[in-house]
């Protein structure tokens, strides 16, 4: 099994954090559609889901307003607010998922005696067309690219959500 594989019960739901660098469009976009799934699944007591930024930029702030239209034309609404990653949420969560190389690294950083290695991973690990490994971020970029972030992480939440589902315990 996994290392960041376990047991899921509602006495005891998995968490899991999508982070990106300002935490206003890929994360919270990751966070949403996870969301969106799981309550499709009837397994929300299952899960606690949340999003960061290992940048503090925009703390307080709601999903980038591309995002949100983007998230909203495919019936996703996108609830977070900007936080800034923490070293308590490597203790806290069972799996970190971040949306490129530079966050990645950024989060393994905080983690300077190497206890949480096991839990942080690529968000595009569970993409079946993992192309670099990174999510693009969008921010500078026009609707297309926001959409085309969508896409990406509709497919890898997806394959994120079926490789939990046989580890929730009814």
């Amino acid at each position: 099994m996994k290392s960041y594989l376990r047991a899921i019960t509602e006495e005891d739901p998995y968490k899991l954090c999508f982070v990106c660098l300002g935490n206003i469009c890929r994360s919270p976009t990751a966070e949403g559609i996870f969301i969106h799934k799981v309550k499709e699944s009837g397994l929300e007591s299952f899960f606690y889901i949340d999003s960061a930024g290992t940048a503090a930029y925009h703390v307080g702030e709601g999903a980038n307003s591309k995002s949100q239209a983007t998230a909203n034309k495919h019936g996703i609404h996108l609830p977070s607010r900007a936080r800034k990653f923490e070293y308590a949420d490597l203790e806290e969560f069972d799996l970190i998922l971040a949306m490129d190389r530079e966050n990645f690294s950024n989060i393994h950083d905080l983690d300077r005696r190497d206890r949480f290695a096991h839990k942080i991973k690529l968000m595009r690990d569970f993409d079946p067309i993992p192309e670099d490994g990174s999510v693009p971020d969008p921010y500078y970029g026009g609707l297309q690219g926001f959409e085309n972030v969508f896409q990406i992480l509709n497919r890898s939440t997806e394959a994120l959500l079926d490789e939990l589902r046989p580890h929730i315990e009814k």
